[in-house]
């Protein structure tokens, strides 16, 4: 799966929705919506992302943002 830089995708393994930041070898970097710590993972175990799926980590991101729990 060839996933574009900016792509957002869900980590099949965890379920956590990222963005892709680039590509490594054989790893695809992402890295959660919102910003955070970026990590490798196998193209074989991420999926393009829903647009409900987005949208609900970015609701997330903000309500955890609104209440100081992210800087």
């Amino acid at each position: 799966m060839a996933l574009r830089i900016g792509a957002y995708v869900v980590e099949i393994r965890t379920g956590r929705v990222a963005r892709v930041m680039g590509h490594d070898g054989p790893y695809v970097q992402v890295r959660p919506l919102g910003g955070g710590r970026a990590w490798d993972v196998t193209p074989e175990g991420l999926r393009e992302a829903t647009s409900a799926e987005r949208l609900s980590a970015a609701t997330a991101h903000a309500n955890a943002r609104s209440r100081g729990e992210v800087p």
